[in-house]
């Protein structure tokens, strides 16, 4: 039942504190009476007022009026003297909200000279803090990876629409990413804002929560930009936050802002390194459009070299103007010559400093991101699943995911899709320094085993789902703590490796680089059939020829044999059949040292093929029936099956049709008996060219459909459109030119895709004129 003090009064600094008091008189003024307090219609019924009125006074959302205010701390039992203090107490809140309310602020920083690009983002902020907006969100976040123009793009957005906010603009830099590694706290940010506006320094309340109050009101009524720089995380951010609907606040950070977001209904706009016409325009915005104009392949060079980060634009673009006379060409060498190193962006100051800055962000991460972050340097790109990483860790997949959450949420990661990371050169080159400096070579080398074996098992393994009928690769067993993907079946496989085929493909240069030739062999092994299924023919030879230095090395006929078949093959689709036939002749010679009879038959299929598309048809069944006898005497039925179709194509290669049809036939008859879908494929297809050539045209287009829905399932795109150039053949011999042109068209633009030298004849087939004579 005390009366309140004059300190506690004196206290009472903004509308909410001034409503708690009213509340605690309510509170008071029941006890004393012995009853419940009185109810907002009972007040209601004793002033002739609105209960609503009076409970937006007593929640501190408005200042009732003077004579009101006389009135309530009445009816609530203040006493004379805490009348007259109360009183006072409300008159100084009002006055204070005048003086806030009186000033505009102009608070920003200068925005960058020359600020060029980012039309997206810039219109995405429009969007989303127009104050009058129906899309607009109260908290806008600006993310990204550190040097790529958080700063200076909110602040060229601030400045060009100050005037949509009356009451002016407020920065406040947060420093959560700052060389001094202290990050401005919640209570002195809070106070800074007070400054801002104007509050004295004594009517400051002493306690936060009472500023936080007093900080809210006075932004309460305002129509005010907040722009809060650098902020480290959510919790830094989540008190300077106005509240009500009339400020906007613009947040940027190194940090996604994941709370923001899903407590506070921030909206993020994450910001990506600069495009390269973007970064050209940067280029031309600090030297002149003239000097880019004049040396365009170096002011090329120049913007791969700094990945298009605009902080290494900046910094290379400041030695440029440093000295006109130098040679844009000349700067350009000087960056390729660092090899993707970090020397060329060190700066006189350290927010100048690419390394300097980077650092920033990994001094705040935990141990176990800081190592992954250094690991990931090992990686050879362009972007790393979470499983593949959590091998390269050496740790379980639930172990290393929120190391790479906090790699991500601290932009030193992007989640370029679900459960996939990138970072670019740049942040990669530092990673790397670091990794030299802080782990063991012996370290460095058994994370890179690791996720060669997790590429290696698990590339395997979709490779058997693609055809389970393949000549099996000799894989021994992972390494500890490394956690291969699991391929659940046949279009699993597909998807995996048309997604990590440009990680394969690199993987394949990591490990002969770094001296696991082994794996070198058997990921290109792994890869062969799917290269060559989807039909990337440049891609299958690039990788072969880093393959066979790795297997002359290691001195294994059966190391080298496939990779000598597969620069055979590719070189058969590629339209050069003497180079094909070297290297095949040279891998049946491997795989007889190698004692690999499976290996030989399948050189027979691959000679078989060369010879037909020689003309050599005596050849051809030669060589397929050579394949029968290796394979028969392997004991592999698959093989046995496929040896069959291929005799059968020869046949019909020598106008031996009936006979084709048997071999088809028996051909069918292995393969669909032990599921070699593969096969049967190539038996349907040379079944119905023996059955065209009979004259028996029904069958022969349904044995081209059969044929082409297998190979529409194996995903092998130019099987498909092989057997739809020959359905269309058999149409148009039975005289439905109009199927048969729309079967070809359907053909020749997958060819095209494939950028196949089978495309020609099909285009003849149309009547339609080559690419060389359009």
């Amino acid at each position: 039942m005390s009366e309140l003090s004059r300190r506690e009064i004196a206290d009472v600094t903004t509308v909410a504190a001034l409503a708690a008091v009213l509340r605690r008189l309510r509170r008071r003024e029941a006890r004393r009476e012995g009853a419940n307090p009185l109810t907002y219609r009972e007040l209601a019924a004793k002033t002739g007022w609105s209960h609503g009125i009076i409970g937006e006074y007593l929640a501190g959302r408005v200042l009732p009026p003077t004579d009101r205010f006389d009135v309530l701390v009445r009816l609530l039992g203040a006493t004379p003297a805490e009348q007259g203090r109360l009183a006072t107490a409300r008159d100084l809140v009002e006055e204070r909200r005048r003086a806030g309310a009186g000033r505009v602020l102009g608070h920003l920083p200068p925005a960058l000279p020359g600020f060029t690009g980012r039309a997206g983002p810039l219109a995405e902020l429009d969007r989303l803090i127009d104050p009058d907006g129906r899309e607009a969100a109260p908290v806008v976040t600006v993310w990204g990876t550190a040097g790529v123009g958080k700063t200076a793009l909110a602040l060229h957005w601030a400045h060009r629409v100050a005037e949509r906010f009356r009451d002016g603009q407020l920065y406040l830099n947060l420093r959560g990413y700052d060389p001094a590694g202290v990050p401005v706290s919640r209570d002195d940010a809070v106070r800074s804002v007070l400054d801002a506006l104007g509050v004295p320094p004594h009517q400051i309340p002493p306690t936060a929560p009472a500023q936080a109050a007093l900080y809210r009101s006075l932004l309460a009524e305002r129509r005010l930009l907040l722009v809060l720089d650098n902020a480290r995380d959510a919790s830094q951010v989540r008190p300077l936050l106005p509240g009500g609907d009339s400020c906007r606040t613009l947040v940027t950070s190194r940090d996604r802002l994941a709370g923001l977001v899903s407590l506070d209904g921030a909206r993020p706009i994450p910001l990506d390194l600069l495009t390269a016409g973007e970064s050209r325009e940067l280029l031309a915005a600090r030297l002149g459009a003239d000097r880019l104009a004049a040396e365009p392949r170096a002011a090329e060079a120049m913007v791969a070299s700094c990945s298009r980060l605009p902080l290494a634009l900046a910094i290379v673009a400041a030695r440029a103007a440093l000295n006109p006379e130098f040679p844009l060409g000349a700067l350009a060498e000087e960056l390729c010559a660092a090899r993707g190193g970090l020397e060329p962006f060190s700066g006189a100051e350290q927010r100048s400093d690419v390394r300097t800055v980077f650092s920033w962000s990994y001094r705040s991460l935990s141990p176990a991101a800081a190592r992954l972050f250094r690991l990931l340097a090992l990686h050879p790109g362009p972007e790393v699943s979470g499983a593949a990483a959590a091998s390269l860790a050496g740790a379980p997949p639930a172990e290393v995911r929120p190391a790479l959450r906090e790699l991500t949420d601290a932009s030193l990661t992007a989640e370029s899709a679900p459960d996939r990371y990138a970072c670019h050169d740049l942040l990669r080159a530092y990673a790397a320094e670091l990794a030299g400096a802080v782990d063991t070579a012996a370290g460095r080398r058994a994370a890179i085993g690791r996720l060669l074996d997790h590429y290696l098992h698990t590339a395997h393994a979709a490779d058997l789902r693609l055809d389970e009928h393949r000549d099996p690769i000799p894989v021994p067993p992972a390494a500890a703590a490394v956690t291969p993907e699991p391929i659940a079946g046949h279009q699993a496989a597909l998807a995996w490796f048309d997604t990590e085929v440009p990680v394969l493909i690199a993987a394949v240069s990591l490990a002969a680089a770094e001296g696991f030739d082994r794996h070198a062999c058997r990921l290109t092994r792994t890869l062969a059939h799917f290269l060559e299924r989807r039909g990337h023919w440049p891609r299958w030879v690039a990788v072969q020829h880093v393959a066979l230095p790795a297997a002359r090395r290691l001195g294994d006929p059966a190391e080298e044999a496939p990779v000598r078949r597969g620069l055979g093959r590719a070189g058969v689709h590629l339209g050069r059949p003497g180079e094909a036939v070297g290297h095949l002749t040279a891998a049946r010679d491997l795989y007889r040292a190698a004692g690999d009879l499976s290996g030989q038959g399948r050189i027979g299929f691959d000679l078989t093929w060369v010879a037909a598309r020689q003309d050599r048809q005596d050849d051809a069944l030669r060589h397929s029936e050579e394949s029968l006898r290796l394979f028969t005497a392997a004991g592999n039925r698959s093989g046995r099956g496929r040896a069959y179709n291929s005799i059968g194509w020869s046949l019909t290669l020598l106008d031996r049709h009936g006979e084709a049809v048997e071999y088809c036939r028996r051909a069918l008859d292995v393969l669909q008996e032990i599921g070699d879908r593969f096969g049967a494929a190539n038996a349907w297809d040379s079944l119905g060219q023996a059955q065209h050539m009979l004259g028996r045209h029904d069958e022969a287009a349904e044995s081209y459909l059969r044929a082409r829905a297998l190979w529409h399932t194996l995903g092998h795109r130019y099987q498909e459109a092989d057997s739809l150039v020959r359905l269309g053949d058999t149409l148009a011999a039975a005289e439905d030119r109009a199927a048969a042109e729309r079967t070809w068209e359907m053909a020749l633009e997958m060819l095209d895709q494939l950028d196949h030298p089978d495309a020609g004849p099909v285009r003849a087939r149309l009547g339609q004129p080559g690419p060389a004579d359009r």
